[in-house]
C-alpha cells in the first residue's frame, strides 16, 4: 500500500504517517463493526451491536461510529465494510468474532491495516463448531451457485453437507472410530 515517504540526503527513508487516523481531538477513531448473513437475523445484529457497545463502554472507549451490515461473509462487495477499510481516519475496527469481518483471510486484512498504523480488534477470537459448519455451508453455497445457478444452491450445499456426514469414517463426536 503506498504511503507518503521521502528520502533524506543520507539515504534514510522517512515514512510520513498521515494525521488521518485521528479525529480533530487527537484521539484515535474507533468503529464497531457487526454483520449478520441474512435479513431474518436483524435481531441478532442488534444484539451483536449491543454487546460491542457494552464492551466499549466498559473499557472507557469512545466510539466514533457503529456500523451494522447484512450480507454474506463471502461477499466481497459489502459496501459498509469496504468504506471502513478504505477510510484512513478509522484507526481501530472492533468486531465480536473474526468471522464477522470475513470467514477467511482475516490475517491479510490485519496486515493491510497494520501497514497503515491501523488495527483490527477481535473481542472473542474463539470459534465454535457451529460457526465452522455455517462457514462451510456458505462456501459450498457459493460454489454450487456458480456451478448450478443461484436457484437451489443453498439446498444443494445442505445436501452435500448431509451426504458428507453420512460417509464411512465421519466423526460425529459420538465415540465412533478414533
Amino acid at each position: 500500500m503506498p504511503v507518503p515517504a521521502r528520502r533524506l540526503p543520507s539515504g534514510t527513508i522517512l515514512v510520513e504517517v498521515p494525521g488521518g487516523n485521528r479525529d480533530g481531538t487527537g484521539e484515535q477513531r474507533v468503529v464497531l463493526y457487526a454483520r449478520v448473513s441474512a435479513h431474518d437475523q436483524r435481531t441478532d445484529l442488534d444484539r451483536q451491536v449491543a454487546r460491542l457497545s457494552a464492551w466499549a463502554a466498559g473499557q472507557g472507549i469512545v466510539v466514533a461510529e457503529v456500523v451494522g451490515e447484512v450480507g454474506s461473509g463471502l461477499n466481497g462487495r459489502r459496501p459498509r465494510l469496504r468504506r471502513l477499510l478504505a477510510d484512513p481516519t478509522v484507526a481501530v475496527i472492533v468486531v465480536e468474532h473474526r468471522d464477522r469481518l470475513a470467514p477467511f483471510g482475516v490475517e491479510y486484512l490485519e496486515a493491510a491495516l497494520g501497514a497503515q498504523a491501523r488495527r483490527l480488534l477481535v473481542l472473542d477470537p474463539g470459534e465454535t463448531s457451529d460457526d465452522l459448519v455455517s462457514d462451510m455451508i456458505e462456501v459450498l453455497t457459493s460454489f454450487c451457485a456458480r456451478l448450478y445457478g443461484r436457484r437451489g444452491a443453498r439446498n444443494r450445499a445442505l445436501r452435500a453437507v448431509t451426504c458428507a456426514k453420512q460417509l464411512p469414517g465421519h466423526r460425529d463426536g459420538g465415540g465412533g472410530q478414533g
